[in-house]
């Protein structure tokens, strides 16, 4: 059961029909992000499971880094970003994947070699992005101890490709 603080979080989320595309519904975190309490909250809640048995979050671009620039922050560790090919100067390795019309490929620094990883993501949704995310931190000898979300969308299946996921809420 939710608590009031987070189910007044929950309500800022807003839904969008058809966007970017017609039949689908986008959730978009803008009101929840300019609301402070509402971000303690959700990150707050993000961070429970995983309390002191990580030594740096990796967030996913792009709405992921809003989350774990705040989850690093809270938490008093570093923040390592998890970029499409071709934004970072010096990627160390990267991980490509299939979307629904094509491929797309993250890359990462190995700033997180050796040490225990905690993934950020704003939304699971088909779990591509996340299951790549895991094979990037692998590849560049880092150990993801826990994968935490904003929002699984669960009608879309991702949780069974990536398995165990700590989401704060679910459409």
């Amino acid at each position: 059961m939710l608590s009031v603080a987070l189910t007044r979080a929950e309500s800022l989320i807003r839904t969008i029909p058809d966007y970017p595309e017609p039949g689908v519904l986008f959730r978009d975190i803008t009101p929840l992000l300019a609301d402070a309490s509402a971000v303690r909250t959700v990150i707050h809640s993000m961070i429970a499971p995983f309390e002191g048995s990580f030594d740096v979050v990796a967030g996913v671009e792009a709405r992921g880094f809003l989350l774990a620039g705040a989850v690093a922050m809270e938490a008093g560790v570093g923040m390592v970003p998890i970029r499409k090919a071709g934004k970072l100067p010096l990627p160390a390795a990267s991980v490509s994947y299939a979307l629904e019309y094509g491929t797309a490929t993250i890359e990462a620094h190995d700033d997180i070699a050796g040490r225990r990883v905690l993934l950020v993501d704003d939304v699971l949704a088909t779990g591509g992005t996340l299951v790549a995310a895991h094979e990037l931190v692998q590849t560049l000898g880092g150990t993801v101890v826990g994968t935490a979300v904003l929002m699984e969308l669960t009608a879309l299946g991702g949780r069974e490709v990536v398995g165990d996921v700590h989401t704060v809420f679910t459409a």
